[in-house]
């Protein structure tokens, strides 16, 4: 580990710049898509660092830093905020605002992709100034609008995979509410794929006082959320993983009128392509068949979006890159981790590519606070987790962890091997 060692020597004079930088980003956050300040600033960070830099799907950035014969890592870090108030109190919280179609929307760096972007700059950092101790070519990609599920994608449709070289391999991390500096790794599934639905139904309307010559949508929309239940209650084997979830339910604008529509919005989440198809088939199967047995007009429009992969790490990579980080940080701050339910966009990308990947998780609570919760039984209650206006990672460790890791599973690949 001695390339390890050679390139994170400058880490400790680095820091407090990356503080700051952390800082500046959590102050000014900017929604999906709309990341502009961010990206020049990272843009600029990079040129600075000798990278060659490139805007790709809008206000994605990428740096290439070529050093030589070897292989090509891939290194990504995604970049936008959530439309939260913050709530935490910092004296560095967010205060920012947008306007949008409702008026003034609050914006907040609610789920950590401020110290995911400051973590790789200071890979980056460090990478660009041991060159001596590594060979091959480092790709730094900042990635837009992972919020929305579009950021990946859009940088794709701009000719990422021509625009830069190929990698062999490509690797991303996540901060989460656990014990901060602990990291967790894992082979297989260790994001769910997510898919977000829109059903509308149709009825037909009626004064209230008069039910009878109407098709109610409430009462069928009603019927289609029950129904939606048993997808998992008895539809998916025991031991397999499903999650469905009406999150709203809109219809009608007065108590003595039958509305003639109504609006159902679904998530699911599953680890499992095969089951993620069955589950499809299910709500479809559910919505169209309460619509004929309550005599609805016309058939329901079902549309899909806010589309997420599932992240499911490659055996061979998981194992290259959990053997550099408990070399490096030991066995005691190395954990496996258990499949989180949230989703990313992030494997679009080496998908695109048809490369290998590997995704890792580091903790960013307060230890001590973290214990505390957890022999209480309390982690859920105590514990902000990702996108809370409470949410808010510890700088110390999280930020120095978060850029050893990035440098240590690059360099698991970069380092010469003689």
């Amino acid at each position: 580990m001695a390339a390890v060692d050679e390139v994170l020597v400058a880490l400790k004079d680095q820091l407090g710049g990356l503080r700051e930088l952390y800082r500046d980003l959590h102050r000014h956050p900017e929604l999906s898509m709309r990341e502009h300040r961010t990206a020049e600033l990272l843009e600029q960070r990079l040129s600075g660092l000798g990278y060659a830099v490139q805007r790709i799907g809008g206000t994605g950035v990428v740096g290439v830093l070529a050093n030589g014969p070897g292989p090509v890592v891939l290194a990504r870090a995604d970049i936008d905020a959530l439309p939260v108030r913050e709530a935490t109190g910092l004296d560095y919280a967010s205060t920012e605002t947008v306007q949008d179609e409702s008026g003034p929307v609050p914006v907040m760096h609610a789920c950590g992709h401020d110290m995911h972007a400051a973590a790789l700059l200071g890979a980056a950092t460090l990478m660009a100034g041991r060159r001596a101790a590594w060979s091959g070519t480092y790709v730094v990609l900042l990635q837009p609008g992972e919020e929305i599920g579009a950021g990946a994608q859009a940088m794709l449709d701009d000719g990422l995979t021509t625009k830069i070289p190929r990698p062999d391999v490509a690797v991303g991390q996540h901060v989460l509410p656990f014990e901060a500096g602990t990291i967790g790794t894992t082979p297989g599934p260790v994001l769910s794929a997510g898919d977000s639905v829109k059903v509308t139904v149709y009825g037909k309307g009626a004064h209230g006082s008069m039910p009878h010559n109407s098709v109610d949508p409430v009462v069928l929309a009603a019927s289609i959320v029950l129904r939606l239940q048993t997808i998992v209650s008895r539809e998916t084997p025991p031991g397999a993983f499903a999650v469905v979830t009406v999150g709203a339910l809109n219809a009608g604008t007065k108590s003595n009128i039958i509305p003639d529509r109504a609006t159902l919005l679904l998530n699911l989440r599953t680890y499992d392509a095969a089951l993620r198809a069955r589950v499809v088939a299910s709500i479809e199967r559910m919505v169209r068949a309460e619509c004929e047995a309550s005599g609805s007009p016309r058939e329901p429009d079902i549309e899909y979006y806010d589309q997420f992969p599932l992240t499911s790490n490659d055996p061979d990579v998981n194992e290259q890159v959990t053997r550099a980080f408990v070399a490096h940080f030991g066995a005691d701050r190395v954990h496996h981790q258990e499949p989180v339910t949230a989703s990313e966009d992030f494997s679009r990308i080496p998908d695109a590519f048809g490369v290998p990947y590997a995704y890792w998780t580091v903790g960013g609570h307060d230890a001590a606070e973290y214990r505390a919760a957890v022999a209480a039984g309390r982690v859920a209650q105590d514990i902000p987790a990702n996108h809370s206006p409470l949410f808010a990672p510890v700088v110390d460790p999280t930020l120095a962890t978060m850029v050893q890791t990035q440098v240590v599973a690059a360099l698991a690949y970069l380092a010469p091997t003689s």
